[in-house]
């Protein structure tokens, strides 16, 4: 049987496990409001695995960091003032067509 002192110590590695579980998205389903008003991740951190999705798929392993910053913003804004209904994706891939 468990002390009191025992239980407690347990309750508390149980809740600090579930505080560290992992978040899973998806980022198909991202709306531009979303994004904008930070409800799912660091912006920052969204468009950097965006950056990457979208390099993968055409086979490019360069980073221009600073067009990456221009891009996030340019996407920032785009559903900020644009598209506040779409999907983050959509808005990524109006504003940056294949082979850009």
């Amino acid at each position: 049987m468990l002390k009191g002192g025992q239980l407690s110590i347990i309750l508390s590695l149980l809740s600090l496990s579930t505080a560290l579980a992992q978040t899973t998205i998806d980022a198909a389903k991202i709306t531009c409001k979303q994004f904008v008003l930070l409800e799912v991740a660091s912006p920052e951190n969204i468009a950097i695995w965006l950056s990457g999705y979208y390099h993968g798929k055409r086979g490019s392993t360069s980073i221009d960091v600073e067009q990456l910053r221009k891009q996030a913003q340019n996407v920032r804004n785009y559903c900020l003032y644009k598209d506040k209904g779409g999907t983050l994706m959509e808005a990524v891939e109006k504003l940056m067509p294949p082979g850009k």
